[in-house]
């Protein structure tokens, strides 16, 4: 039997009930707080930026975060919101001052639509204007408005406040992850020299832009002083490191671009130009971009980003009477680098070297490679280690988010992840035994070893980690010291050559259950003591408590559970105070007395985590 489709069949939905029912349309993918793109950071960045605007406008230095596992404040200083406009912007779509070019002429949030989707995701929505001592309050639950308050003779400042609490019928389970946001607000000081940001009493600020930026990532010295570029709507930071592959931050009009665009195309075909232009020399370009650290923002007025989230510039033109993004970018990139290595001799020296050093290594190793390539196009055909998942989504495509792929070991544990996956989105590659420690190796063993030159195929990064196949690389192991050691062997490789994996938050470890507590009636999983002890005492009597030594040890009907919709993943990061060099060589090295005193201190605490 057909739906009837006629007037009936049309519908017309309010402004909040749309975004609710399809909030990937405003915020991206909704998560759960273990990815810095997921949707409660969204919510965070849509309301920041209308305070970092103010600033970029003249308006007020400092603002204030307060962010908990239940709630966000964000006060700014700056003029605040038309006390008249303010139950409109907040609640009414397209409604905002940032369509006037004068008032906001080169802003994040151009179509009036961050803060409403803010508004309807949020259980409870409050925000205050304060102008010249008179404020109003205005309250929202879901996006409707529930009441509103005005104040007279206030002694604060002016500016906008608003307090939002994530609506859990949204976002289900979420936690906010305090060192995504840390990142975010120092970015947003980076980017704005003078800027103040107090985040839960923590105070950032910068003076030096994005060598700031460069200086507080990195995680090794560069091999030369940071090149630092400024122009009219345009900076720069350069530098090369040691370790392998290339490393951009990228930002529009203070946004962060984390999947690039037109501009840090533009800067990275340039940059080769520029280099090669100098020295007079064809090099390569992997040659040159080899072990680079930069970071380039430019400013652009209206903005055209590839999705709301605006993670990828898509703008070719800096604005409606300028010049191409390409242009832009770079002639100041080929007059300003070309000015300062004919003026510092002894960087255009170092680089000179590191170029050449690159070049050495890439034909040292191109032989092997070539018969890598082979090896792996043989084992492709009938490649026992790789499960493929049936749908590979574009670099376009915003599904690709959906896409993993889960490393495990061992016949049992794969065969289970095998028979329980999504077959559509979720593949699986297995390991034979404990992979090889790869501290201290050359490129050289990702291709002679071959399970790493496998596994490299399989995520297909060989080339740029910009055709990385799946979203998610999952390590899945025992939760034993065997399991934890092939965690810590896999992310040894992946920081040792293919660092970006790591820093652009791909990398995770698949957290499956310890015990399973039931009774006739009801089957808790539990990923700790404490969660056994509560599954206990809500079950009472005498349950049946089942210890899971293994993966293996779980049915393939249980382990679906495990990798849905309800999949718990940690994500492996970095602190960015911490030496990739420093830290593999302290755990994967050689025995040293500090490491030995290390395990000596942990010994008890490891055994009580794995017995």
């Amino acid at each position: 039997m057909s739906a009837n489709y006629d007037e009936g069949a049309i519908k017309t939905l309010d402004w909040q009930e749309h975004i609710r029912r399809r909030p990937g349309m405003y915020i991206g993918k909704l998560g759960d707080g273990t990815s810095a793109d997921d949707g409660i950071y969204v919510l965070l960045k849509e309301v920041m930026d209308n305070s970092v605007d103010e600033f970029m406008m003249g308006h007020g230095k400092k603002i204030l975060v307060n962010v908990d596992q239940d709630s966000v404040t964000i006060r700014d200083y700056g003029r605040g919101i038309p006390l008249g406009k303010l139950v409109d912007v907040a609640s009414k779509m397209n409604t905002g001052a940032k369509y006037d070019n004068e008032v906001f002429k080169k802003s994040v949030g151009l179509n009036g639509v961050g803060i409403k989707a803010v508004n309807a995701l949020s259980s409870d929505f409050t925000i205050k204007a304060v102008r010249e001592g008179v404020a109003k309050e205005v309250y929202f639950s879901q996006g409707i408005k529930t009441g509103e308050k005005d104040y007279q003779n206030l002694d604060e400042g002016n500016g906008t406040e608003v307090r939002f609490v994530p609506d859990v019928e949204v976002f289900k389970k979420y936690r906010y992850m305090n060192d995504y946001i840390v990142n975010m607000m120092k970015n947003y000081t980076f980017l704005n020299a003078g800027l103040t940001i107090e985040y839960n009493g923590e105070k950032f600020f910068s003076r030096n832009g994005l060598r700031d930026l460069l200086e507080e990532n990195m995680d090794h010295d560069p091999i030369y002083p940071i090149i630092h570029l400024r122009g009219e709507d345009i900076e720069v930071a350069i530098t090369h490191g040691n370790q392998y592959g290339e490393d951009y931050y990228s930002f529009v009009n203070g946004q962060h671009t984390t999947q690039g665009g037109t501009h840090l195309q533009a800067f990275r075909e340039v940059l080769v130009k520029t280099i090669r232009d100098f020295y007079k020399k064809d090099f390569d370009p992997s040659d040159i971009r080899a072990s680079i650290v930069a970071a380039v923002s430019i400013k652009v007025e209206e903005p055209v980003f590839e999705s709301q989230t605006k993670t990828k510039l898509g703008s070719r033109d800096i604005g409606p009477n300028g010049p191409s993004v390409r242009a832009h970018v770079g002639n100041f990139l080929q007059t300003e680098l070309d000015n300062f290595l004919h003026k510092n001799h002894e960087v255009a020296e170092v680089l000179l070297r590191r170029i050449v050093e690159s070049e050495r290594e890439r034909k040292a190793i191109s032989g092997v490679k070539k018969l890598a390539r082979q090896r792996a196009k043989k084992a492709n055909l009938h490649n026992k280690k790789l499960r493929d998942c049936r749908v590979h989504f574009n670099e376009k495509d915003e599904r690709k988010e959906e896409s993993s792929i889960f490393i495990t070991e061992g016949d049992s544990a794969s065969g289970s992840i095998t028979k329980s996956r999504n077959v559509n989105t979720q593949a699986v590659f297995s390991l034979k035994g404990k992979p090889l420690n790869t501290f201290g190796l050359t490129k050289k063993v990702v291709y002679e070893n071959e399970e790493f030159n496998l596994l490299q195929a399989a995520l297909n990064i060989e080339e740029s980690m910009e055709d990385l196949r799946y979203n998610k690389v999952i390590i899945a192991t025992d939760a034993d010291v065997d399991g934890m050691h092939i965690r810590l062997l896999l992310i040894t490789f992946f920081l040792q050559f293919f660092p970006e994996l790591i820093k652009k938050g791909h990398v995770y470890i698949l957290q499956t259950p310890l015990f399973r507590v039931r009774n006739k009636q009801k089957t808790y999983y539990c990923y700790s003591d404490e969660e056994k002890v509560k599954a206990i005492n809500k079950l009472r009597g005498k349950p049946e408590i089942t210890r899971f030594k293994g993966l293996g040890e779980i049915s393939p009907d249980e382990f679906k559970h495990f990798i849905g919709k309800d999949i718990r993943l940690d994500p492996v990061q970095m602190k960015k105070h911490e030496s990739v060099a420093e830290m593999l060589s302290y755990y994967m090295g050689k025995n040293t007395p500090e490491r030995q005193e290390f395990i000596i201190e942990n010994l008890y605490v490891e055994k009580d985590e794995v017995m």
